[in-house]
């Protein structure tokens, strides 16, 4: 009997300790908390950390790019911002931004603002959203219709782009109904996008010329908690960070949740920073928080 109860015993434990570790990984310590670091906005959206110590974000409505910095606080970096939402760098360090007055511009070190991409097929673009680049210095973003008014939308469809100076601008996808985030896995093998409409996300393979195949649910954030399918990020280790319903959402790169994180108020979006890139800080409407993470993330 002493016999068949350790044979039962450890088969329970090869069954139950990968479990355990996948859900006890404290990638967030429970105790820890987002704080504001600073609030009084109208839609804060596109975080962004440079590596000097500040953070960049956009105020949607105010037209305005703010930089925050631990002993100044927030000024004002950029406006008008062309209502600005996702942001980021391109290999020289020039800022990108994804603007809902239906462009996709870059800010060069000498603040000469430059447009990369307006307009598919003499269509004007709807309202790019959010954007990641790849490390051969192509650009992916998302074109939903947030942004846009019925009476400018020109495209009949909500788009998911590549660009680079070689291709032009390439549609890659145009079957979502509300793309948003997107972010590559570490590896670049791998395209995230997720659709606001329907609360999940979808994953692509990276072909060699940069187009996307394959594509499929990768998860789906099914709650009733305020928020929605917005801005992503990943890991080092390769777990997807989403803000959904409820707050921020934590994924293996198998699909599987591995931490759900209530957040005082509905977030927008995400970004990797602070001085060893494991703080993640999260856009709010009206506020920016910072929440200390367990985990390095991919800038």
């Amino acid at each position: 009997m002493k016999k068949l109860s350790k044979a039962i015993l450890a088969l329970l434990m090869m069954i139950i300790l990968p479990v355990m570790i996948t859900f006890g990984q404290q990638i967030i310590n429970e105790e820890a908390e987002p704080k504001i670091i600073t609030d009084g906005y109208e839609f804060t959206e596109g975080p962004l950390w440079h590596d000097s110590g500040y953070l960049l974000f956009s105020d949607i409505p105010a037209n305005t790019i703010y930089k925050w910095t631990p002993a100044e606080g927030a000024v004002i970096y950029l406006k008008p911002s062309g209502h600005s939402n996702g942001l980021t760098f391109d290999g020289d360090g020039n800022l990108l931004l994804a603007q809902h007055d239906g462009l996709v511009s870059r800010l060069t070190k000498d603040t000469e603002l430059t447009v990369v991409a307006d307009s598919y097929n003499g269509k004007r673009l709807n309202s790019p959203n959010d954007l990641t680049v790849k490390s051969d210095g192509s650009i992916y973003f998302t074109d939903p219709s947030f942004g846009v008014s019925d009476e400018d939308k020109e495209l009949d469809f909500n788009g998911v782009y590549r660009y680079s100076r070689e291709d032009g601008l390439q549609l890659l996808i145009d079957d979502f109904d509300l793309p948003n985030g997107i972010v590559f896995s570490p590896d670049e093998s791998r395209l995230y996008v997720n659709d606001t409409r329907h609360n999940h996300i979808r994953a692509f393979d990276v072909n060699n010329d940069g187009s996307l195949s394959n594509g499929k649910i990768f998860a789906k954030m099914e709650s009733n908690a305020e928020g929605a399918a917005d801005g992503m990020k990943v890991d080092t280790d390769g777990n997807l960070y989403s803000t959904g319903p409820g707050g921020l959402w934590v994924f293996s790169p198998e699909g599987k949740v591995l931490q759900q994180v209530e957040t005082p108020d509905r977030i927008t979006n995400l970004a990797w920073g602070g001085s060893d890139g494991s703080t993640l800080f999260l856009t709010a409407p009206n506020a920016v928080y910072k929440l200390e993470t367990n985990r390095n993330g991919v800038r």
